[in-house]
């Protein structure tokens, strides 16, 4: 009886270990891609920038060390996206109550944005939060400091494209690295929207949209820097 028995227990087993295997595989998988959705990929180390705020003091990104920060190019007369862009800076400066959070904002237009006007701005916006910089300084700077972030700022020089800036926000932490999430494919987004749209997947832009997606992506991830 017992020799009968030896080959059905060797197939249970031969059939048990694939499926074994196979299990782990799964299990793996899944927490690879649970693993990458709740990670951030690190894009580069911010660049070096040196630039006056709106109260006269000097703001590098040295003294943003220890703070997870989002930097933003704007200027305080902008018609169009930069009112947009503020705006949703205020809403997560309202979620974000943390002192280690901050909001980097470079002016492109420095020849209106005195340390003055940049104040006004910041009142008539509402700003509350110690840590939230509007920045002036030499144009041909700002423009060298913009290309190394990788965001697109007009060419100072074209009349026509000087104030031109692109809406992408920068993701910073603590250690000074600019980070990002994955998108659905699992390919780092490098950078963050700072537009409003008319759909909820954040594919058509539209001045007075009401959906944000990237604000609220944006929250989560800040959140998750500043555990």
């Amino acid at each position: 009886m017992s020799k009968n028995n030896h080959p059905k227990k060797s197939s249970k087993s031969k059939l048990v270990i694939p499926l074994v295997i196979l299990a782990i595989l799964f299990l793996g998988i899944g927490f690879g891609t649970s693993y990458f959705r709740k990670s951030l990929y690190t894009v580069m180390k911010v660049p070096d920038f040196q630039l006056t705020d709106q109260n006269r003091q000097q703001i590098s990104n040295k003294d943003m060390l220890g703070k997870v920060y989002l930097v933003e190019f704007f200027f305080s007369k902008c018609p169009t996206i930069c009112p947009v862009m503020n705006s949703n800076m205020k809403v997560i400066q309202n979620e974000i109550k943390s002192p280690d959070f901050g909001i980097i904002s470079i002016s492109i237009d420095p020849e209106n944005d005195t340390p003055k006007a940049l104040k006004q701005h910041a009142i008539q916006l509402g700003v509350s939060s110690r840590n939230w910089h509007f920045l002036t300084g030499d144009r041909t700077y700002i423009g060298m400091v913009a290309d190394q972030f990788n965001i697109y700022v007009g060419d100072k020089e074209d009349e026509s494209e000087s104030l031109n800036h692109s809406g992408m926000i920068a993701l910073v932490d603590k250690e000074g690295n600019i980070r990002c999430r994955y998108n659905k494919d699992q390919m780092p987004i490098l950078y963050y929207s700072g537009l409003n749209y008319e759909d909820p997947e954040g594919k058509i832009p539209k001045l007075n949209g009401k959906y944000h997606p990237d604000r609220e992506i944006l929250i989560e991830d800040i959140k998750k820097l500043l555990k």
